[in-house]
């Protein structure tokens, strides 16, 4: 898979991920965010096991270590948010998580709000995140350890709800959606995703592609929750954008200018 393939499909992965927020905001209204966290990966975890079977039946330590670190890091990334949702707005939770808090937010900067701060930790976590799994996607099966990293992310949010909170389970068809939509587009096919393509890119294109995430999640926000960014807001929003594509075309000149290669030609080894 060539560079350029692999950066249009993370894409999409940030397309499906800026819905996620959508599902999140609706989901912690009758779900408690261990319990909407246990389900959405439980799920996806459950389908893509029916799916890919055969792929997961070559099962050693260093995968399941690997899968172990990596659910931990999601558990650590896709916990805070959720509870921060409970204080901020669904675009406001995805600009913070591409740590653009002053250019995008607007008002009064130092009205930090605790929903800013558990976004910010997850942005920490998931850069972390991002950076491991272009190390173990070289080490084992890509798409078995995105799959199992979900298995074990699952497995923290059981922990968790048997430890600080009870299992109540959807009551409601909007919660249904809303554990399904996380699941499918999100889980099953934005991280398993990211798992298998990062390899054949880098981690800073990795990193600027998902700051575009931000930038769905404030579109669909704005379709189908009603929320609106201030004039700074979107302003911001234009110069994620514009400095996604200008830094990711400029590290492209300068690999080319160093070794002669192009990024693509420097991957495609992996």
């Amino acid at each position: 898979m060539s560079t350029k393939k692999a950066n249009l499909i993370l894409t999409t992965c940030s397309m499906a991920w800026g819905t996620s927020y959508i599902f999140m905001k609706l989901g912690i209204e009758g779900l408690s965010p261990l319990m909407l966290m246990a389900l959405r990966t439980g799920i996806a975890f459950l389908i893509l096991v029916l799916i890919f079977f055969k792929r997961l039946l070559n099962v050693n330590k260093r995968l399941l270590l690997y899968s172990a670190i990596t659910g931990f890091l999601l558990f650590t990334n896709l916990t805070p948010i959720l509870y921060g949702l409970n204080t901020i707005t669904a675009s406001q939770s995805g600009f913070i998580l591409s740590t653009t808090v002053v250019l995008v937010n607007g008002g009064d900067i130092f009205a930090v709000k605790p929903g800013m701060l558990l976004c910010m930790l997850s942005a920490f976590s998931y850069s972390i995140n991002i950076v491991l799994n272009s190390y173990f996607t070289r080490q084992v099966d890509p798409l078995a350890l995105g799959i199992y990293q979900q298995g074990f992310t699952c497995l923290y949010s059981i922990i968790g709800l048997l430890l600080f909170g009870s299992p109540i389970f959807p009551s409601t068809a909007l919660d249904w959606i809303s554990v399904l939509g996380l699941a499918l587009l999100s889980s099953a096919y934005g991280f398993v995703v990211q798992t298998v393509v990062q390899q054949y890119t880098t981690p800073e294109n990795t990193g600027f592609l998902f700051s575009l995430e931000p930038i769905f999640a404030a579109i669909f926000s704005f379709i189908f929750l009603h929320e609106k960014l201030t004039e700074m807001g979107y302003l911001g929003a234009i110069f994620i954008l514009a400095g996604v594509f200008t830094a990711i075309d400029a590290k492209s000149t300068v690999m080319e200018l160093i070794t002669g290669k192009s990024v693509a030609e420097a991957t495609s080894k992996r």
